[in-house]
């Protein structure tokens, strides 16, 4: 399996909000086996080396979805993180994850993922054995040298088949994949009313779907994707403040300001200076 082809600002990396000039690391991304369509998304693989004394803070807005990541000295399941979800590298190493779709996240805890927004748990929590069986065999696959392709193909293979057992999705994760990709996909939609329309559910009904299989609201779905598209435009600009908060739905500037400062501790302009290689 042959990495990605790398593309400017793909889905991925809008979501990492990586600075220009952040050299510390190197990632791979791979497309999931088809055999997972609708319960995993992408595999990415960071190898990263970090001067001594430095810290490299990687800063990502979180897609709604679960993760598995094993690594060295750690190996979890990971709910969504409603804010902003912040990993700090240090030293030298690597870490192979897999991007979940929306439906697997629930299927693969055994139970609603609210119990896991904002945390992690050890794979073995979730997994039980076959989260151990997992984790030796990523940490051998890896071992030798971390940008190795043919270290990566077994590393995605060990995840496969441990994750395999959860196939097929349930009819209740396809209508949340569904719902996910509608709000991800049209940035018309900015109130809960017109995914409840388009699916035909009662508000209550909704929110009980993505709060059992995301761990979340539907608001927090439409906010997501609008501070996701605002940090691609602000990287990729120029563009005015005002002509951003329009083209995402915002009433006026100030309310946009407001939620992007909340979320990412910056407010557009500072974030724009910064990814765009400014002070």
């Amino acid at each position: 399996m042959k990495p990605d082809s790398p593309r400017p600002m793909d889905s991925i990396e809008r979501a990492h909000l990586r600075t220009p000039d952040d050299a510390s690391h190197v990632m791979y991304r791979y497309p999931a086996p088809v055999e997972f369509e609708g319960f995993l998304q992408r595999f990415w693989i960071p190898v990263w080396s970090v001067p001594p004394g430095q810290e490299a803070a990687q800063r990502v807005l979180q897609y709604p979805v679960s993760l598995v990541v094993v690594a060295p000295d750690y190996a979890r399941f990971y709910g969504v993180v409603s804010g902003l979800s912040t990993t700090t590298l240090t030293g030298s190493g690597w870490a192979v994850g897999v991007m979940c779709a929306p439906a697997a996240g629930a299927l693969i805890a055994g139970g609603p993922m609210s119990d896991h927004t904002d945390r992690h748990v050890d794979v073995a929590e979730v997994l039980g054995g076959a989260g151990e069986t997992l984790t030796l065999r990523v940490r051998s696959a890896m071992a030798a040298d971390p940008h190795a392709v043919d270290a990566h193909e077994a590393a995605m293979v060990a995840v496969a088949d441990a994750l395999r057992p959860f196939l097929p999705v349930d009819d209740d994760g396809l209508l949340v994949n569904d719902v996910v990709a509608f709000v991800e996909g049209d940035r018309e939609v900015t109130r809960v009313a017109q995914i409840c329309e388009r699916f035909g559910l009662s508000e209550r009904a909704l929110q009980r779907l993505v709060h059992r299989r995301l761990g979340l609201t539907p608001k927090w779905l439409i906010q997501r994707r609008r501070l996701q598209e605002a940090a691609e435009r602000l990287r990729t600009g120029p563009a005015g403040l005002g002509e951003v908060a329009a083209l995402l739905g915002y009433a006026d500037q100030a309310h946009f300001t407001r939620d992007f400062a909340r979320v990412t501790a910056m407010t557009p302009g500072q974030f724009a200076a910064r990814h765009q290689g400014g002070s």
